[in-house]
């Protein structure tokens, strides 16, 4: 049985997220940052970091006199039904193309969904090509980024079913193909560290994937770049990972 993965650092700023935004809604003229501060475990540097995102994405306002209201993300996404569902994905695909220009690569949401990978939505670019598809994600998840960050989130028996459906084979010279080694690997994957995938799944291509598990939904963010481009890779996978919590927060809410 896989272990119990450990909080992500963006699942633990989600958590202080949206104990803030909860105080928010419920004082509806507007609640200070010393009064949030009472309430949240965070320090004064995380406080202000969450507060200056939570105003960027457009979750929180500011008044006149310094207090926080409800933003317009919040009252659009604390909504129901399809008018929820469009301004969900517009919300996701403006913070992944402004994710896209940060970490200069193309970037991608992907969940686990009825037992396959899907990527959802993705932001690419002249100067950040998505990866080829040249075999589909689904069968592939022993070899990409998105499939093995994915399948760190399951226990030992979904990832067995899972591999029973889609056999491990080798899509390059660097594929790993044995389930032993594979699920070894998993297991002693952190949950802080980002998924790499160093030419596993294309000639090419490395890309980058981190968690966003929101309540019982198994999910990933992810990149890639060129193999030229190989140097960046973790300096830009870092940087994913500490971008990942606008889109886990929209994803929770």
């Amino acid at each position: 049985m896989a272990p119990k993965p450990e909080p992500t650092a963006p699942q633990h700023s989600v958590r202080h997220a949206l104990r803030v935004l909860e105080l928010v809604s419920k004082h509806t003229g507007g609640v200070t940052d010393v009064e949030i501060a009472r309430r949240i475990d965070a320090s004064s540097a995380q406080l202000a970091e969450l507060l200056a995102m939570l105003r960027r994405e457009g979750y929180v306002e500011q008044t006149s006199d310094g207090a926080y209201v409800s933003g317009e993300a919040l009252l659009v996404l604390g909504g129901s039904g399809a008018n929820r569902q469009q301004a969900l994905h517009a919300k996701l695909q403006r913070t992944l193309t402004v994710l896209r220009d940060t970490v200069g690569a193309a970037v991608y949401i992907s969940r686990y969904i009825d037992g396959e990978v899907k990527i959802t939505q993705y932001a690419d670019g002249p100067n950040a090509p998505r990866v080829n598809e040249w075999v589909d994600f689904r069968v592939a998840a022993h070899a990409s980024a998105v499939g093995k960050c994915l399948l760190t989130q399951l226990d030992y028996n979904e990832r067995r079913e899972h591999l029973s459906r889609h056999k491990i084979v080798r899509l390059t010279s660097r594929t790993t193909t044995s389930e032993r080694v594979l699920f070894s690997r998993l297991d002693s994957q952190p949950a802080t560290v980002p998924v790499l995938d160093l030419q596993e799944y294309a000639v090419g291509t490395v890309c980058a994937a981190v968690p966003i598990t929101a309540g019982r939904a198994v999910g990933c963010l992810a990149l890639s770049l060129p193999v030229e481009h190989a140097h960046r890779l973790r300096q830009a996978a870092y940087a994913l990972n500490r971008e990942a919590a606008p889109v886990l927060l929209s994803l929770t809410l």
